[in-house]
């Protein structure tokens, strides 16, 4: 084979998750994250939102999907979102206390022991595991998972 498709290095463009219910996770998402609806559709049997920041698509949402994430399967691990500073953080957790969300562990924790860098550890309606860190002012927080990343093993 030999040959490379891509010649610089990618970065993510936008993810895409199946959920039980638009109009529920929409409104997560929104309150969670702080994200606009930049587009959507609620032709029936083919409702998304196209959600971002500034213009910028993030996450596209698709009603298509029954059940909870099977967090035991092969796939998608878990989401996480940096924002600039520990302050950012504690507001997303206020407003995830706020929707009643589940958290993974109690408020902020460090990414390992000794990190600076943390976060909060939650799931979505549907049971899709995120994570909203900042890369620094976690170091006064636990490490739930000792020296092993936090983000690896909830």
């Amino acid at each position: 084979m030999g040959a490379t498709a891509v010649t610089t290095a990618p970065t993510t463009g936008h993810v895409g998750v199946n959920v039980t219910d638009l109009d529920r996770s929409v409104a997560f998402y929104r309150a969670a994250l702080g994200l606009e609806v930049l587009n959507e559709s609620h032709e029936t049997g083919r409702r998304f939102a196209f959600l971002g920041h500034d213009g910028t698509l993030l996450i596209t949402l698709w009603e298509q999907s029954e059940g909870r994430f099977p967090t035991g399967l092969p796939g998608l691990h878990h989401l996480a979102f940096r924002v600039p500073d520990m302050a950012a953080v504690r507001r997303a957790e206020q407003a995830l206390r706020e929707l009643g969300a589940t958290f993974l562990h109690e408020g902020v924790v460090a990414h390992g022991e000794g990190a600076g860098s943390g976060g909060v550890f939650f799931t979505d309606p549907d049971g899709i595991r995120l994570e909203i860190y900042a890369p620094s002012g976690a170091e006064d927080r636990p490490a739930p998972s000792g020296t092993a990343p936090t983000c690896g093993f909830f």
